[in-house]
């Protein structure tokens, strides 16, 4: 097991920041942790990572206990903070170097030239970290991250400030090291989660309302969606009127987007009304609901 949280709880004076949560992830899992500002995301990957102490509860990092031996869990994470701080006045291969020797890694300089050209810097790299935008800073710091060739990556917000060209090339490096390593990383950009992960962890108000693989995790709380496109303009009521149907949506003149808790039935239904009144359906699709929306029903 490469990570294994134990009823962690963190407070602040009378706030639980984090409150009883507990979740195991094994070598070559790439987890998404999700949650609105505030939800603890960030306060525990602290706790997991050695830079904050919890209340109580315990954070394993490859069979180590982080609270026992510090050290030797921050041998095994590769940590990238959401708060990326960084040495401005320092050339890019400056501060790798130096990010290196302090992890006493063998053969320093031609690691710090892999991982250079690893996260895309190679371009950047004989610049004072000061000059550089947003987006390679935050290359920077994943690079100080991987320098070690660490086992577990605890990455907060690693695309932030990067444009959409450097989100996908970030994401394929990340896959990549995902084939070997654990990764846990959190992000606003849903559609990066889905893109890089089978799992995600929901945190809200400091306690974990959801661990499931994404596609598992949409079935369970959308019930479900079908889009029916006729080649009449119906009105809405026609559509209303099917029992299993929950909502119904206009999405445009002739397409109806419909939620049930029995997708099946719905379907039946559709057609049944479809072959009773004449009407004629040009398509009939499952639709699912994207992990955006299951985020904000499960957070809301």
């Amino acid at each position: 097991m490469s990570i294994e949280v134990k009823n962690l709880v963190k407070l602040y004076g009378e706030q639980k920041a984090v409150n009883q949560i507990s979740f195991k992830i094994n070598k070559g899992e790439i987890v998404g942790f999700l949650g609105p500002n505030g939800a603890g995301k960030s306060t525990t990957m602290k706790m997991i990572t050695g830079y904050l102490q919890p209340t109580s509860g315990d954070a394993v990092v490859c069979d180590v206990n982080v609270n026992d031996n510090p050290i030797s869990t921050k041998q095994k994470i590769g940590y990238l903070p959401e708060s990326n701080a960084l040495y401005y006045d320092m050339y890019v291969r400056e501060y790798l170097e130096f990010i290196a020797e302090i992890h006493k890694v063998a053969g320093g300089k031609l690691k710090v030239e892999n991982v250079i050209q690893q996260v895309g810097l190679t371009t950047e790299a004989h610049k004072k970290i000061g000059q550089l935008s947003k987006g390679y800073k935050q290359r920077v710091g994943l690079a100080a991250a991987l320098i070690h060739d660490p086992e577990v990556l605890i990455l907060d917000e690693p695309t932030s400030g990067l444009d959409p060209n450097q989100i996908i090339e970030i994401r394929e490096v990340i896959k990549k090291l995902g084939q070997n390593k654990t990764v846990l990383f959190s992000s606003h950009i849903l559609q990066e989660v889905e893109a890089m992960c089978d799992r995600v962890i929901i945190i809200n108000k400091g306690t974990i309302v959801a661990d499931e693989r994404i596609s598992v995790l949409q079935q369970r709380n959308e019930g479900s969606t079908v889009h029916v496109t006729f080649k009449e303009a119906l009105e809405a009521e026609w559509l209303q009127r099917l029992p299993a149907a929950v909502s119904v949506s206009k999405i445009d003149t002739n397409t109806w987007e419909l939620e049930s808790k029995d997708e099946e039935s719905l379907r039946k239904q559709i057609l049944s009304m479809a072959v009773e009144n004449n009407f004629n359906i040009v398509s009939l699709q499952s639709g699912s609901k994207s992990l955006e929306d299951v985020f904000r029903s499960l957070t809301a």
